[in-house]
């Protein structure tokens, strides 16, 4: 049975709580959209568990956030917080409380501990606007992106790290999230998941980092040596100049990633940093591993790595590149259980699992895809005054494989900035918009798929601008349904190469964030 209970604000908070609109409104925790349990370091010294047993409460902007935070009892109560929607610096305001340390334009974590936040409803995108923890412990990150985060130029938050941790952090675990740039420090950005002074028992798990000049570090100089027991584990990393991660003392378990266009360098081990890295597919890159820009030399331990098209430099003073020919300097014994993809599959497994916005799926161990161990057995309840359109199609989530995932797409037009391939990227901060207020967006195979359930997803802000549909096979032209409203549409099962989603009216811009298609 579910109850509801009045979130402790201090008056300063309450006042911030009613003065952005947010109504704050929790639930017991099995109402909690966190899924699936640590991995990796994350499992050690004590485990990570965030907010689990504690209540559970909506928010829409980052000032919620922090109100959240300050209404618990003390800095330590267990709480889970569900974003939804942007966050941003104009809602991003500081709230003063007992039981927080926060600041405006950045998410603070600061002297606190026990706290979960997750991206649920339409997605939750950290716009500009950095993560920051410090001196606190048992953190869990989960389902959201964080973009375009600047150290230089306008606005800057962070430090221009995306995720920042530092000053004495204890076990955190970001899972399932999308970490991104547009571009490296001469255009204002830093690393996007960084650790130091003193961060350990750390595990970044099925997220994609990308298009940024620097991935991550562990210490921030190389006498910084106080961080370590980090586990990277089914990630993306791509278009990274370096840093993926660098290691500066320490001990990392770097194992079943993907990596796509590391242009200088990849992971860096050196100042006596010790990598256990296994299984992991490098593809279309320079320089993936060996000990990089020092003389301060690291170490490694390899086994089942694929290299594809890895090109490797002749080795310097500063330059050491472990390859064409990896071979292990050391050994590192790894203390918890876990389960190797073979390398040849993780391309596939990661761009199935990877990111925020994949339904939180993860690899089963032996290259094949599952739900998370764990799913919410309620829904959650929102603190929003704004209510979820209902879709008239049904509001049941599909179960089974996204087969759009790794398909190709196409459409009738396209608005300006959006793309065809928005729609099967797993990405809900990414979408297509028709050139007009109709248009057709389709998602096809290079061979005949069977499909009987569509999943049409908007983005942020757009909820309910779509109308009249009717979703057609793209081979015969036949329609399958019809009706209005974004959401699961099913539909006799058919084998197809080809099915669109056409609308044919709108109440406004019709932004479709992913065209998810399913076996049943």
């Amino acid at each position: 049975m579910q109850r509801k209970v009045a979130l402790r604000l201090s008056a300063a908070s309450a006042a911030m709580v009613v003065a952005v609109g947010v109504g704050v409104v929790l639930s017991m925790p099995e109402a909690s959209a966190a899924t699936g349990t640590a991995t990796g370091y994350a499992t050690q010294n004590g485990g990570t568990t965030g907010g689990a047993g504690g209540q559970t409460v909506r928010a829409t902007t980052g000032t919620a956030i922090h109100a959240a935070l300050c209404g618990r009892a003390s800095s330590s109560t267990p709480i889970t917080i569900e974003v939804e929607g942007t966050i941003n610096h104009a809602n991003t305001a500081k709230v003063s409380g007992a039981s927080c340390n926060t600041a405006a334009g950045v998410i603070e974590l600061k002297q606190i501990s026990n706290v979960t936040i997750v991206g649920v409803g339409s997605g939750a995108v950290f716009d500009q606007l950095g993560i920051h923890i410090r001196e606190a412990s048992n953190i869990v990150i989960q389902n959201v992106t964080v973009k375009n985060v600047k150290k230089s130029g306008s606005p800057t938050s962070n430090g221009g790290d995306a995720i920042g941790m530092e000053s004495g952090v204890r076990n955190v675990w970001v899972d399932h999230v999308t970490l991104e740039a547009s571009g490296g420090e001469s255009e204002g950005y830093d690393g996007l998941f960084d650790m130091k002074d003193n961060t350990q028992y750390v595990t970044l798990s099925y997220s994609i980092l990308r298009n940024s000049g620097r991935g991550g570090l562990v210490g921030s100089s190389e006498s910084d040596l106080s961080n370590g027991y980090i586990s990277y584990h089914h990630n993306r990393y791509e278009n990274i100049d370096s840093r993926a991660p660098l290691l500066r003392g320490g001990t990392a378990h770097i194992y079943n990633n993907h990596y796509v266009s590391l242009n200088e360098s990849g992971i860096n081990s050196r100042a006596g940093a010790r990598a256990k890295v296994d299984n992991n597919y490098f593809e279309d890159s320079k320089d993936v591993l060996g000990t990089f820009y020092t003389d301060a030399a690291g170490y490694w331990q390899v086994s089942g790595n694929v290299f594809d098209n890895v090109t490797w430099s002749t080795p310097g003073t500063d330059n050491k590149p472990a390859g064409p020919n990896p071979q292990s300097n050391t050994t590192v014994s790894i203390p918890y259980a876990y389960t190797l993809d073979s390398a040849a599959c993780v391309p596939d497994v990661v761009s199935r699992t990877a990111g925020a916005g994949k339904g939180l799926q993860v690899s089963n161990g032996s290259c094949s895809v599952q739900s998370p161990t764990s799913t919410p057995t309620t829904p959650p309840t929102s603190s929003t005054p704004t209510p979820t359109p209902s879709p008239t199609s049904g509001p049941t989530q599909p179960s089974g494989t996204n087969l759009s995932l790794g398909a190709g797409a196409d459409g009738s037009s396209k608005a300006s900035g959006t793309s065809y391939g928005n729609v099967r990227d797993g990405d809900l901060s990414t979408y297509w918009s028709p050139a007009g207020p109709t248009g057709a967006i389709s998602v096809k195979w290079g061979s005949a798929t069977s499909v009987s359930k569509v999943n049409i997803r908007e983005a942020a802000g757009s909820a309910g601008a779509i109308g009249a549909w009717k979703v057609v096979n793209g081979d015969t032209g036949a329609v399958l349904t019809s009706g209005s409203g974004a959401g699961v549409i099913t539909f006799p099962r058919t084998s197809l190469s080809k099915v669109t989603f056409e609308i044919t009216g709108a109440t406004g811009t019709p932004k479709v964030a992913e065209f998810e298609t399913y076996a049943q």
